[in-house]
């Protein structure tokens, strides 16, 4: 085997390793599997009668901050 081909096969190894690793840091399957879930409960409570006592409002602003900071989270990771 070549010495060129001998040094581009490990650097080629290690670059394709760090691509993995850095795929596997960047993904946020149970952040993203979040924001799913907190959007199916803001539809509930929105659905749902506004006798709360104003409770229900506040549940749903809640959400919308949750959802926010989730994604802010995300984001975060994404540019880190």
């Amino acid at each position: 085997m070549p010495v060129s081909l001998r040094r581009s096969l490990p650097l080629g190894a290690a670059i394709a390793a760090s691509l993995c690793v850095g795929y596997a840091l960047g993904a946020q399957p149970h952040m993203e599997a979040s924001i799913g879930l907190l959007q199916s409960a803001r539809t509930e409570l929105a659905r749902a009668t506004p006798n709360k006592g104003g409770h229900r409002e506040r549940a749903l602003g809640l959400i919308d901050q949750a959802i926010a900071e989730v994604r802010a989270g995300i984001a975060f990771t994404a540019t880190h």
